[in-house]
C-alpha cells in the first residue's frame, strides 16, 4: 500500500522517483523554507500585531529556541537519506571502493562550497571564516558514512552514544588554561579554547570561538547517526503504525534524556552539547514522525508538494540565497505599488521574494535539474 501511494504521488507531479520516501524530501524542504525566508515572513507578520518572539533567533548561550532546531534537523534528515542511499548501493553490490570515492568526493565538494559561501572568492584569507554550516555538514556526512559502511546497526547506535559521552568527557574533564576543567562559559569552555588556538580566520557566532568550531563538530556526527537509525527503522518489515509509534516514542525518550542531561551538561547550540544533540534529535524525530504519518501513511501528499520542490534542491537554494539577492528580482514587479502598502510593505516583499525563490526551484524541478553533491 505504501509503495502504491508513492507511485501515485510521483505520477501526479512528475520528477519524483516512486521509490523515494516523500516525507524525507518534504521535511527537508520544510526545514529549508525557514532559512530562505519563512522565518522573515513570520517575523514581519507578527510585527504587525506588535508580537516579538525570540523563537526565530538563536539562544544567546544555554537554552533552546525553534531556530536552534533548524540546523540539527537538516543533519538529521541527511542521516535519514544516508540510511537509504548507502544501503541501496551496498544491496546492489556496488564496490565499496566506489562508495568510498563517492563519500570523499561529496565531502570535499560540500566543504569547498561552504568556503565559497563564506567568501572564499574574496581572497581575503585572513578574514575568511573556515568553519561553517556546509563544512559541518560535510564532516558529519563523512564520519557518519564511514561508520555506516563499517558497523552493524547495533554498533551504529553504540557509536552515536560513545561520541556523545566522549564529547561530554573532554568538555568536562580537560582543563582550560586560566579557567580549569568543566567550565562551560563562553570564555572558559574547551571548544572555544581550541578554536582560538587552532582555527584560523574569523569566527561566528560568538567572539570566543566558532559556532561550527573544531571539536563541537564531533557530536554533530551523532546527530547524523540518529537520522541514520531512524532511516533503518523505516526499512524494517514492521507495519507503518508500528514505525510511527517507534518514531514517536523515540522522540519523546530523546527529549526526556536530553532534559535530564541538561542539568549537568546544559543544552547549548553554540558548542553543540550532547544534551542539545539528544533534545534536538528528539524534536527532529517527532517532526519526521508527523510528516511520515501525514504523507506516507495517511497519503495526504498534495499539500507537501511546495516543500518537496524545495527539499529536492535544498543545497541549491541555500547557496543561491547567499550569492544572489532574489528580492531584487521580486522588486522589479512590485516596486511601482509596494511603497503604497504602508506597514505591510516589508511583509509583502518577503512573500514576493519567497515566490521568486520557489518558482526558480520549480523551474529546476520540472527540468529534473538537481544539485547532487
Amino acid at each position: 500500500m505504501e509503495s502504491k501511494r508513492k507511485k501515485v504521488f510521483a505520477s501526479k507531479i512528475g520528477g519524483i522517483p516512486p521509490y523515494r520516501v516523500v516525507s524525507i524530501d518534504a521535511l527537508r524542504g520544510f526545514d529549508m523554507f525557514w532559512i530562505v525566508g519563512g522565518a522573515a515572513f513570520f517575523v514581519n507578520l507578527l510585527a504587525l500585531f506588535n508580537i516579538h518572539t525570540a523563537q526565530f533567533g538563536h539562544s544567546a548561550w544555554n537554552g533552546f529556541t525553534f531556530w536552534d532546531l533548524i540546523f540539527p534537523l537538516f543533519i538529521f534528515i541527511m542521516g535519514l537519506s544516508m540510511a537509504y542511499s548507502i544501503g541501496k548501493r551496498l544491496e546492489r553490490g556496488e564496490s565499496r571502493k566506489n562508495l568510498y570515492i563517492h563519500i570523499v568526493k561529496r565531502t570535499l565538494i560540500l566543504f569547498i562550497l561552504g568556503l565559497i559561501y563564506n567568501g572564499l572568492l574574496d581572497f581575503n584569507f585572513a578574514a575568511q571564516r573556515y568553519a561553517g554550516v556546509l563544512q559541518r555538514i560535510a564532516l558529519c556526512y563523512f564520519f557518519a558514512s564511514i561508520i555506516v559502511m563499517n558497523a552493524s546497526i547495533k554498533w551504529q547506535a553504540i557509536w552515536a552514544a560513545i561520541i556523545l559521552l566522549f564529547y561530554w568527557g573532554i568538555m568536562m574533564l580537560i582543563p582550560v588554561p586560566g579557567f580549569g576543567a568543566g567550565v562551560l562559559t563562553p570564555t572558559g569552555n574547551l571548544s572555544a579554547f581550541i578554536d582560538q588556538h587552532f582555527l584560523p580566520g574569523s569566527f561566528c557566532c560568538y567572539r570566543f570561538g566558532d559556532n561550527e568550531g573544531i571539536i563541537s563538530t564531533i557530536p554533530g556526527i551523532s546527530t547524523a547517526l540518529i537520522g541514520v537509525l531512524a532511516g533503518h527503522w523505516l526499512q524494517t518489515s514492521f507495519s507503518q503504525l508500528k514505525k510511527v509509534l517507534g518514531l514517536l516514542l523515540g522522540g519523546i525518550a530523546f527529549i526526556f534524556i536530553g532534559l535530564l542531561w541538561n542539568f549537568v551538561f546544559p543544552i547549548n547550540k553554540l558548542i553543540w552539547t550532547s544534551s542539545y544533540v539528544l533534545y534536538a534529535g528528539g524534536w527532529s524525530l517527532l517532526l519526521f514522525c508527523l510528516f511520515y504519518w501525514l504523507i506516507d501513511v495517511r497519503g495526504w501528499q498534495t499539500w507537501a508538494f511546495p516543500f518537496v520542490v524545495i527539499g529536492l534542491n535544498s543545497i541549491t537554494i541555500y547557496l543561491c540565497t547567499a550569492l544572489f539577492n532574489f528580492s531584487i528580482i521580486a522588486n522589479i514587479f512590485i516596486h511601482g505599488f509596494s511603497p503604497h502598502l504602508g506597514i505591510y510593505q516589508p511583509l509583502f516583499l518577503v512573500i514576493c521574494t519567497l515566490a521568486v525563490e520557489w518558482f526558480f526551484l520549480y523551474f529546476l524541478f520540472k527540468r529534473k535539474i538537481f544539485l547532487k553533491v
